[in-house]
């Protein structure tokens, strides 16, 4: 990844501007979603401009940052082809690129204190994806994301 998205909502303001320049100073290239305040705003909005911007590729990836991460994470993971993930560790940052490919990482900025985000930013960022056996998961996640699978009464996959 060489361009990330950012985005937060009033709560991961300060936090986002902290991850934005460590992030440039890794050298990757970094475009600024918002907020620019920290006047209370939502952040389903922020989730998808940067989820929108990965499916369009005008960047390579995503951080997002809000209260928990989950929320501004859901929101995000309603783009089709969007894998958000919310991580307060890096181990889960780190395992989540390699196995579900994961194109945008969230955690909260009332959950993790600036230097563990930079820990699992930095995890995120140099973990790649390994393919092999985790390929067939994911197919079986697009099946699911565009309507194709289903499970039977026993709880089989089914497409």
């Amino acid at each position: 990844m060489k361009k990330i998205g950012i985005a937060s909502d009033h709560v991961g303001v300060d936090l986002k501007n902290s991850i934005k320049e460590y992030v440039e100073n890794l050298g990757l290239e970094i475009v600024d979603f918002g907020p620019l305040s920290k006047d209370r705003t939502d952040y389903p909005k922020y989730g998808k401009a940067v989820a929108d911007a990965i499916v369009n590729k005008k960047v390579d990836g995503g951080i997002l940052i809000c209260g928990t991460g989950v929320g501004i994470s859901i929101s995000a993971n309603k783009v089709k082809g969007i894998r958000a993930v919310v991580c307060s560790e890096p181990y889960s940052a780190k395992l989540s690129r390699e196995h579900n490919n994961t194109n945008i990482v969230a955690f909260g900025a009332r959950v993790v204190g600036e230097d563990l985000a930079k820990m699992i930013v930095k995890e995120w960022l140099n973990a790649e994806y390994e393919g092999g056996r985790h390929g067939k998961r994911l197919e079986m996640i697009e099946d699911i994301e565009s309507g194709k699978a289903n499970a039977d009464p026993d709880g089989n996959f089914v497409c």
